[in-house]
């Protein structure tokens, strides 16, 4: 009873909101589905670890229990560790979606592996912010390709009885990082090298770094030179975000790149350690869930998606990772469990998040297909961080 009532109230609010107008505006595609069918009893999805809870950590996250209690879609998942590993799990066909970056999302999209979204069927998409809405990372030909569950920048950690002036560059982890040699934390992926790239841009102008993503040659030159110095100063690569944490709470690592998330676990331990968005900006995400095109279990997997636009699974899920809800509702939501969630996370603050370059994947088009020179792609990102970390 509790399903059939899930789907009627989505299908009412979906003709709704078509003969009203909702702003969400898809075009009609043979490829989108015109109504919800009848669930199905299962949904498999490729996630970031915490984007998924049951109450297991904590009783007071648990978004999934009542989603299959409504639905009767049992949600199975498979943490992915890297866009890279979630790109190629979301290919092999064996899951009806996930939550992938910007890195991970462009691809995706190009692949033709994931579905194109009737959001006109999900009753929550109205609620979303605008700015969230229509990007290059969630969008193609003004046709949606997913919808959006959370954004955030990458930080800068630190230990606070160690590094007692709080900084406000990147500086520490690179030329001035000599005097933390061996404690310097980052992240164990190619996608790095854009942090190094935005450093460079505010370091070194003469290289005419635009975008930290689509490098010419010369330009990805400098940031593995960056990259290889920092390295020798005893750089220790996390590809986890538990070990960061670890090392953090042990004493041995003291400064680096992060997430919110490590930093609100490592304060609800009374570990002395604060996080900062330095002056020249970040790197970032901005997630979105995503339909694979042959999709095992559409329906369940539509029902998840408005699922996660709710303002309780949304508040909750975004307040659990620490990065910014998704609409109005879910920041009032958050606030309950956190008060002040959505100005620490920047919630409405879209001159905050222009500082932010989100996840993109590297191309030798440089992301323009006009354009004359040839930048390095992600093959030769990879390649090179393989060199640089022998992993």
């Amino acid at each position: 009873m509790k399903r059939s009532t899930v789907l009627g109230m989505l299908a009412a609010v979906a003709l709704v909101a078509a003969a009203c107008g909702t702003g969400a505006s898809p075009k009609p595609s043979l490829d989108m589905p015109s109504s919800i069918g009848e669930a199905e009893d299962e949904l498999n999805l490729i996630i970031w670890a915490g984007y998924a809870e049951r109450g297991e950590v904590d009783p007071a996250y648990d978004w999934v229990t009542p989603f299959e209690t409504e639905t009767g879609c049992k949600v199975n998942t498979t943490d992915m560790g890297s866009s890279a590993e979630g790109v190629q799990l979301m290919e092999s066909g064996q899951y009806d979606g996930g939550s992938f970056s910007g890195n991970a999302t462009d691809r995706l999209m190009a692949s033709g592996t994931v579905a194109p979204v009737n959001v006109s069927l999900l009753s929550n998409y109205a609620n979303v912010f605008e700015g969230l809405k229509n990007k290059a990372h969630n969008s193609k030909d003004g046709v949606a390709y997913g919808v959006p569950h959370g954004r955030g920048p990458n930080l800068l950690a630190y230990n606070t009885e160690v590094v007692t002036e709080a900084p406000t560059s990147w500086d520490p982890i690179w030329e001035g990082g000599s005097e933390y040699a061996g404690k310097i934390s980052i992240y164990g992926y190619s996608d790095f090298i854009a942090d190094a790239a935005i450093h460079l841009m505010e370091t070194t102008p003469d290289l005419k770094i635009t975008n930290p993503y689509q490098l010419n040659q010369a330009q990805f030159d400098a940031a593995v030179a960056l990259l290889e110095a920092q390295r020798d100063n005893g750089a220790v690569y996390w590809a986890s975000y538990s070990d960061q944490v670890s090392g953090f709470a042990a004493g041995d690592l003291v400064i680096g790149t992060t997430w919110q998330f490590q930093v609100n676990l490592l304060q609800a331990e009374g570990e002395p350690v604060e996080a900062v968005l330095p002056d020249e900006g970040s790197t970032g995400w901005s997630d979105t869930w995503m339909i694979h095109k042959d999709a095992a279990h559409p329906n369940c997997m539509y029902l998840w998606m408005n699922h996660m636009m709710s303002a309780e699974a949304n508040g909750q899920a975004t307040v659990w990772f620490g990065e910014a809800p998704t609409s109005p509702q879910a920041c009032t939501y958050a606030e309950t469990l956190s008060p002040g969630h959505c100005d620490l996370t920047h919630a409405t603050d879209e001159a905050y998040y222009s500082k932010i370059w989100y996840w993109a994947t590297p191309r030798a088009d440089c992301a323009d297909t006009d354009a004359a020179t040839t930048c390095k792609d992600q093959a030769a990102w990879t390649e090179a961080w393989t060199s640089l970390t022998g992993s």
